[in-house]
């Protein structure tokens, strides 16, 4: 097992980052399997896109590091009622399979119910085609709500290459 430091997203982690977020989702290499590359084009975030959500009120991106220096994860949490939002969570595609996710994951809703003891769930949306994806939040106890919503064209977030939905999946924190 990997050891973890975790800590808040600063500003100049932006760089870092963003390139973190766009290999994980957007390229395809040897113990990579969270990628989109298979189903959607272009750049997953931007530098000012992610400064924009760190500057969000209800919202931290936290980071997962190895010896203090290598970025090996990120994790966004956006807290919305009683709920938290799971978004912008990679893994360095190095480090896959070596359950640096699980632990990340695990970390960030433990930090969420923390700072927001009332939270009753969290909610993540996930590809519709991503099946391994989505069974591997399953093990993780999250379930597939019904809900879903269209692939969100406006957030200039990629461009889909094939018929693509968001489902809503959701975990009981309590």
């Amino acid at each position: 097992m990997i050891n973890l430091n975790f800590r808040l997203a600063k500003v100049s982690d932006i760089p870092s980052l963003v390139d973190l977020i766009n290999q994980a989702y957007r390229t395809q290499q040897s113990r990579s399997w969270t990628t989109e590359v298979e189903f959607v084009k272009g750049q997953r975030i931007s530098q000012e896109q992610l400064k924009q959500q760190l500057e969000l009120p209800n919202s931290v991106l936290l980071v997962a590091e190895i010896n203090s220096s290598q970025i090996a994860a990120c994790i966004g949490l956006t807290f919305q009622n009683n709920a938290v939002e799971i978004g912008t969570f990679c893994t360095d595609p190095n480090l896959q399979n070596m359950k640096v996710g699980r632990s990340v994951l695990e970390y960030a809703e433990q930090f969420a119910l923390h700072k927001v003891p009332e939270l009753d769930s969290a909610i993540m949306y996930v590809l519709n085609v991503r099946s391994e994806l989505i069974s591997y939040y399953e093990r993780r106890g999250y379930t597939k709500t019904g809900n879903q919503e269209p692939y969100p064209l406006e957030a200039d977030v990629g461009v889909p290459l094939v018929p693509i939905k968001l489902i809503e999946m959701k975990k009981d924190l309590k």
